[in-house]
């Protein structure tokens, strides 16, 4: 069979010739970010061993102790301690998960794949029948006993690099959260390279799912706001009666602790369109530290990455101690390890004890000795949190927490 000739295609291609065939360019991976930041790191152990020394990895501490709120940035940013990771007998084979793991990243960034953070664990181990340079044949030495230990490197890689995970190709098994309401997603064919351009106002009772990889996304909106909530109900609820279109904004379902595609998410979706992001979580201190905090500031143990996955200008719209006075809300007693998530807030996180309305609202919680969950709303009818709270605290924006 004669071989077919490649046309040769042109060095740019108009706006108007790749809207004209719906296509889109790809963007060259090789000269993101993370390839440049792996290269980086192999170009430094190289020169090591080349110059003599026993090479070494330094990775920058990630803990609370090594982290700071920073006011201006309005999200934590990681200090400068490091931990230095110098080879040596007790060392080498974390030394070589870690390369081995670069080298892996490399491959799915070439690629343009992914791989999820249980499919790393077991492309360690490979098969004996397999060769290949994508690591069928398994790390050998280097394999990892159990999953927490690539993990692990995977967390030390991503700070080493300074780089999200997703860029280097790695993904969590894990819900990424729901959307509904006035907006469009357009998103890039993995396959035909194609514009796909998503309404989520039309799925009926449905709605769009966030993906594992949410760069490069693009959107449109009409929308005024973006409202964030804790749970999969209240979200089946606003949509179900599709809140958003009365609302005139965009439901996301956090599914508790936000994952962190739902996080880029809602950044990348704010950010674009400048809008406002309105989280509304359980009144208690997990609600407000664990999954209101992340949202808007990042965490702790990720804040090498936290400017990629918060939201500084979110504002908690509820459930607010003011608001369980203010509708006289039913309540649950607040627990011994409430009451201490909440002190621990006001005393060691960064970000709750240099903002004087948070200190204020935690203790307030403390001394009332209750905490609400959202669906308290319920006791005064099914849909009075869609017909009269929202509205209501939407009108009165500084009753939310910042």
């Amino acid at each position: 069979m004669a071989k077919k000739t490649a046309k040769k295609a042109p060095a740019k291609k108009s706006k108007a010739a790749a809207k004209g065939n719906g296509k889109a360019a790809r963007p060259d991976l090789s000269r993101s970010p993370a390839m440049k930041g792996l290269i980086v790191q192999a170009q430094d152990i190289h020169g090591e061993i080349k110059g003599g020394r026993r090479p070494s990895l330094r990775v920058p501490i990630r803990s609370l102790s090594n982290v700071t709120f920073s006011l201006r940035k309005g999200f934590f940013t990681i200090g400068k301690k490091v931990s230095k990771r110098t080879l040596s007998y007790q060392t080498i084979k974390p030394f070589a998960q870690t390369v081995r793991m670069m080298a892996f990243a490399k491959h799915l960034i070439e690629t343009d794949d992914f791989a999820s953070k249980r499919e790393v664990y077991y492309n360690s181990k490979g098969s004996t029948k397999r060769s290949s340079e994508d690591g069928a044949a398994g790390w050998g030495p280097a394999a990892f006993k159990e999953q927490p230990e690539s993990d692990a490197i995977m967390d030390d890689m991503e700070a080493m690099v300074g780089v999200n995970r997703e860029q280097l190709g790695f993904i969590p098994a894990e819900q990424y959260g729901s959307v509904a309401g006035k907006l469009t997603v357009i998103e890039i064919d993995p396959a035909t390279g194609r514009r796909i351009e998503i309404d989520c106002t039309a799925f009926g009772r449905g709605s769009y799912s966030i993906p594992s990889r949410v760069e490069g996304i693009q959107f449109r909106t009409k929308a005024k706001f973006v409202l964030a909530v804790e749970t999969a109900a209240l979200f089946e609820r606003l949509n179900g009666h599709a809140y958003w279109r009365d609302g005139k904004c965009i439901v996301i379902a956090m599914g508790g602790v936000p994952s962190r595609a739902n996080r880029r998410f809602v950044r990348l979706l704010s950010d674009s369109c400048k809008l406002p992001v309105y989280v509304f979580t359980d009144g208690d201190p997990y609600g407000y530290g664990n999954i209101y905090r992340t949202m808007k500031v990042g965490s702790g143990n990720a804040a090498h990455i936290s400017e990629y996955f918060c939201v500084p200008h979110a504002k908690l719209l509820g459930v607010t101690p003011q608001d369980i006075k203010d509708y006289d809300l039913p309540t649950h007693p607040l627990e011994e390890k409430d009451k201490k998530r909440a002190q621990d807030a006001i005393k060691n996180d960064p970000f709750f004890r240099n903002t004087k309305e948070w200190v204020n609202a935690l203790q307030e919680m403390v001394k009332m000795g209750v905490r609400v969950e959202h669906q308290a709303f319920a006791a005064r009818g099914l849909n009075y949190v869609m017909e009269t709270y929202l509205p209501e605290k939407l009108r009165n924006p500084r009753k939310m927490l910042p």
